[in-house]
């Protein structure tokens, strides 16, 4: 009819060409995820086959090896990365606890010492309670041997028998050193009424400045009676 314009036979209409389209594209995907997920299969399938010890390069048949799609290598690392990026596993390192050195001083400053590793020894120097043990470690330190302590030990038993308390009632000589008169062993020290140590020190002093040994003090005394 004039002014009216018909299609040609031969063309489709649009509503089949929009369908055919979509039928294109829908088998695209459909390859594309088909063979992502033949990628993912042969990995999965590969580590199964580590696990086990198969060796996962043997051939199989010649009707397998014409069936199975061999995945592409690029879409393999692709697959790998991808993998890779969605994981959400934290490496064990960053909560690690400390070194066991680390571990033991912290528990050493939490813990009371009653629990605490007694594993090593603790050295304390103490001086010395007894009066002879007193004098025998002050020896060295003026020069004089064991043999020296042995007339010392007599020349002390026989004034004081090693008695910081001891006082003659008729001079009043004091101490273990008998000291007349008494407050000159002060300058050995102001404790010198109660302490042993004090005592022997001035004593000690005393004989090395009036006799020169302690064995020198002890013969004069067995002359005289006196020192």
């Amino acid at each position: 009819m004039p002014g009216r314009s018909l299609a040609p036979r031969h063309k489709a209409p649009r509503s089949v060409k929009w369908s055919l389209t979509r039928v294109a594209g829908s088998a695209t995907g459909f390859a594309g995820r088909s063979r992502t997920t033949a990628t993912l299969a042969f990995l999965g399938a590969a580590a199964v086959a580590t696990g086990y010890g198969v060796d996962a390069a043997q051939p199989g048949t010649a009707e397998q090896e014409s069936t199975t799609a061999r995945p592409d290598s690029r879409a393999v690392s692709a697959a790998l990365k991808d993998r890779a990026a969605s994981s959400n596993e934290v490496s064990r390192s960053g909560t690690r606890p400390p070194a066991v050195a680390v571990q033991r001083a912290t528990k050493s400053r939490a813990l009371p010492v009653s629990r605490q590793s007694q594993s090593r020894a603790i050295t304390q120097t103490v001086a010395p309670a007894d009066p002879r043990a007193i004098a025998l470690s002050m020896l060295p330190a003026y020069g004089w041997g064991s043999g020296e302590y042995a007339c010392l030990d007599q020349l002390w038993i026989s004034e004081s028998d090693w008695d910081p308390y001891a006082e003659n009632p008729t001079s009043g000589a004091y101490g273990i050193p008998q000291s007349l008169p008494p407050a000159k062993m002060a300058r050995a020290g102001d404790d010198w009424r109660t302490n042993a140590a004090t005592q022997i020190e001035w004593g000690l002093e005393y004989i090395r400045l009036s006799y020169g040994t302690p064995c020198s003090a002890w013969n004069f005394k067995q002359a005289n009676n006196w020192y």
